[in-house]
């Protein structure tokens, strides 16, 4: 593509401007080369002009850039205000917009976006509406999965990723959007013909996140004047506050009401270690009645979603109604099927706020005792631990402290520090620093009745230790334990 296209509607000073013929575009110079160019961007930890000059050693000779780096007179210079906004701009020139040709739906909320956007997934697809995900679990349509790193890509990745779906029959993409992604400009450029908002609690704040709670809600509102449509939990006292922020149609849910879907008589259900929920819902004058595959009143809510944007794809009440049945979501309340006498529960929960949210489920079914086995991660949002430890020493009949992430901190002291807190709430536990020897643990510990929840680290195939990330798999471990556990080992 030629540079000119490239840079169309961007805002830039040129020097040495040559309409050449462009490859790629990067903002790795690892990955720079001939024919690519590469961008500068400034980031918390570092500022790419530093590595100008060795992309330009690599092959590039086209740079875009925030302010003019020591280069050999032969590059071709690009000077624009922000960086992270201009490569939002020129991917989605690169990638010819791929959001134009694709129904992308942006779901955002503190929690519950994965799972709302597998819910939508399943009920589309239900419908034969082929649709693609991008998001903490990462980005798949099909059978094709494509790696990320962050809940909502760097939006070189995202308009690459976005361009595949599109050209691999997708007509649509739920995508979780992060207060983050919004910040640094990742989702620019981007069309989305919904907006979702399901919720808003305090978190994502501190070092390299977001400076308040303040700052953390006002990048949740800023997706909703790039969408077509929205839909917004009216429940949630945020609710107002993202409505006014909208431009287009809005669909209320929840179980005000006033609402156009509204939530009725949930009930939850318990099939040997099976969780699900069933639900009534009205909408446009009809009463219709639902069972959503997984546990808790919260996804009878988040399903309202998927109904909605069910019947505004045109998907039947009878596929809406499969979709909600056949839902699976990879660490979001995922049971262990080869356990019959204890129900296990792998989640993502890393917060006060999400392990509450899990216990509270659980208490919901019948049970013997509750154990719950979690951690937290080193160096960041150290005030999840004291959330954490309290909520489980409250909630919990028994509580496994172990490492989640520790990184470069000690483990022991991040499960002390924990256990302070889980002790002064009253909380029975045990400290096991080693995650592996935790689970095996925790799953002969549990009796017939027993609801095991593992905490934290969810769908993650990895533990962060000392800068590394080293291969664990929470379900290996607690198949592993099972295996165990009924050879008498």
């Amino acid at each position: 593509m030629k540079l000119s296209e490239i840079l169309k509607d961007l805002t830039y000073t040129a020097e040495n401007f040559t309409d050449c013929e462009i490859k790629d575009i990067a903002y790795d110079s690892r990955k720079s080369g001939e024919g690519i160019l590469f961008v500068c961007l400034v980031g918390a930890f570092t500022d790419g002009h530093i590595y100008a000059m060795s992309a330009y050693e690599k092959g590039s000779r086209v740079f875009l850039c925030q302010k003019k780096p020591d280069l050999p007179d032969d590059a071709i210079i690009i000077i624009t205000e922000n960086t992270r906004s201009a490569l939002a701009k020129i991917s989605c020139n690169f990638f010819r917009n791929p959001s134009e040709e694709i129904c992308v739906i942006g779901i955002t909320g503190t929690k519950g976006k994965t799972t709302t956007a597998h819910l939508v997934k399943f009920v589309l697809e239900a419908g034969g509406i082929k649709t693609g995900i991008i998001g903490t679990v990462g980005a798949f349509y099909g059978n094709t999965e494509l790696p990320t790193v962050n809940t909502t890509p760097e939006s070189y990745e995202l308009q690459k990723m976005l361009r595949q779906m599109a050209d691999g029959g997708c007509k649509a993409v739920a995508m979780e959007v992060s207060s983050l992604g919004l910040k640094h400009h990742r989702v620019e450029g981007t069309r989305f013909s919904y907006g979702v908002f399901i919720n808003l609690y305090p978190d994502h704040i501190g070092t390299n996140e977001h400076d308040s709670f303040e700052e953390y809600a006002y990048w949740k509102t800023q997706l909703f004047p790039m969408c077509d449509k929205a839909i917004v939990n009216i429940d949630d006292p945020f609710g107002e506050t993202v409505l006014s922020h909208c431009k287009g149609q809005v669909i209320t849910y929840g179980y005000d009401n006033n609402g156009d879907y509204v939530l009725e008589n949930a009930c939850k259900l318990k099939d040997g270690n099976l969780l699900s929920v069933a639900f009534d819902m009205k909408s446009k004058g009809q009463d219709k009645s639902f069972n959503v595959a997984l546990p808790g009143e919260f996804n009878a809510h988040n399903a309202l979603i998927a109904v909605a944007l069910g019947e505004e794809f045109g998907v039947s009440d009878e596929h809406i109604a499969k979709g909600l049945r056949d839902v699976f979501v990879r660490g979001r309340g995922e049971p262990v099927h080869e356990s019959k006498d204890v129900t296990i529960i792998i989640d993502y929960a890393h917060n006060g706020i999400s392990l509450k949210s899990i216990i509270d489920t659980a208490r919901e079914y019948d049970h013997n005792k509750i154990i719950t086995l979690f951690g937290s991660v080193g160096g960041r949002t150290e005030c999840r631990r004291e959330e954490l430890g309290t909520v489980s020493g409250n909630m919990s009949d028994f509580t496994v402290i172990t490492s989640d992430d520790p990184d470069y901190e000690d483990p022991r002291r991040i499960c002390e520090e924990i256990a302070s807190y889980c002790e002064k709430a009253g909380g029975e536990y045990v400290i096991i620093p080693d995650r592996g020897e935790a689970i095996n643990y925790a799953v002969k510990k549990a009796e017939k009745g027993d609801i095991l929840i593992l905490a934290g680290k969810g769908h993650e195939q990895y533990m962060k230790i000392n800068g590394e990330k080293v291969p664990f798999s929470e379900k290996a471990e607690v198949l592993r334990a099972l295996n165990e556990k009924k050879e008498g080992i």
